[in-house]
């Protein structure tokens, strides 16, 4: 089977009322583009399979999850399974309209980006609940991970294979994928694409996932600065930790040897406990840098990623 241009990834939970009219707009805005889809279910509990079963056309797959997994996990699947030079990925709720994906995929392959990633020019949501807890996220994953994109919230978005496929996606990280594609070295810009309100069915989102947002940046951070040399952060606070625990009994040593009283002292506990926390996290460094070495090693992985090979004396064409 040839490889064909894109691998339109949709994940899908129960969504029983837009599976017709979004299929239906995927196929007339890629009827020019060479294409597979590929529809994950993500353990939908209504008629969401059923309908696919009944409407998709043989340039389509099904991927039927036994339970509930989350979108991350839903989008890993659909990457895992595609075959295509560029990947796109967007939601199934029809907010993210199809018709701006020959436009995205022109983009890329015009200019050359790895990442072309939707910006939601005119959202369709509401401003308390949805809007402005949105912009405040967006506003923090800007500053602290230096990825400066305007919309981290939108789905829909164009990759190169290489870049989709190397970007090791588990758990509840789907909001920072373009922070995890920047760690593999994408050239990524953004471009302003139509958004539509919800129609049929509920929303899955809500304030609840704001926890869950700092949460997954703190996993995001240390990624990004520590992932391959935990050490140089664990270490740094160890050392850190144990010198003012040295210093801090040391002052209490010289006290002590003057004749005073130490015992019960507030100071005593702080120094054993920044001795004792200094060696602590001097050892979760170095069992971080041994774990490290073993997912390199153990599973043949490189630490870097060649973009391409010129061999000496060939011409450009």
């Amino acid at each position: 089977m040839a490889q064909p241009e894109i691998s339109v990834v949709v994940t899908i939970f129960n969504e029983e009322g837009n599976i017709a009219p979004l299929l239906e707009a995927i196929y007339h805005s890629l009827e020019s583009i060479d294409y597979e889809l590929i529809l994950v279910d993500d353990g939908s509990t209504d008629s969401s399979v059923d309908k696919m079963k009944a409407l998709t056309n043989e340039r389509s797959q099904i991927l039927i999850f036994n339970k509930n997994y989350g979108q991350t996990t839903a989008l890993a699947a659909g990457i895992d399974h595609s075959k295509g030079q560029y990947i796109v990925t967007m939601d199934g709720d029809l907010q993210n309209d199809p018709s701006d994906i020959p436009m995205m995929l022109d983009m890329a392959k015009k200019e050359d980006w790895d990442v072309v990633a939707g910006r939601r020019a005119n959202r369709q949501d509401g401003f308390v609940l949805r809007k402005l807890p949105s912009k405040m996220a967006n506003w923090l994953i800007r500053h602290t991970t230096k990825v400066y994109l305007s919309d981290y919230g939108c789905s829909l978005r164009i990759y190169k294979a290489q870049i989709a496929q190397n970007m090791g996606l588990y758990g509840e990280l789907h909001r920072f994928i373009p922070v995890l594609a920047k760690h593999e070295g994408a050239r990524m810009t953004e471009v302003d694409v139509k958004h539509h309100p919800r129609i049929h069915g509920a929303s899955k989102y809500g304030l609840s996932r704001t926890f869950k947002v700092i949460a997954d940046l703190i996993l995001m951070l240390f990624f990004q600065k520590y992932f391959q040399r935990p050490i140089h952060i664990f270490g740094t606070l160890g050392l850190l930790s144990l010198a003012l625990g040295i210093l801090v009994n040391f002052y209490l040593l010289v006290e002590k040897l003057m004749g005073e009283d130490i015992w019960g002292r507030p100071i005593l506990l702080v120094g054993s406990i920044l001795v004792l926390g200094g060696i602590q996290l001097i050892t979760t460094g170095i069992v971080a840098e041994i774990i490290v070495r073993t997912y390199f090693e153990s599973q043949n992985k490189k630490t870097y990623t060649v973009k391409a090979i010129h061999q000496g004396g060939k011409k450009e064409d």
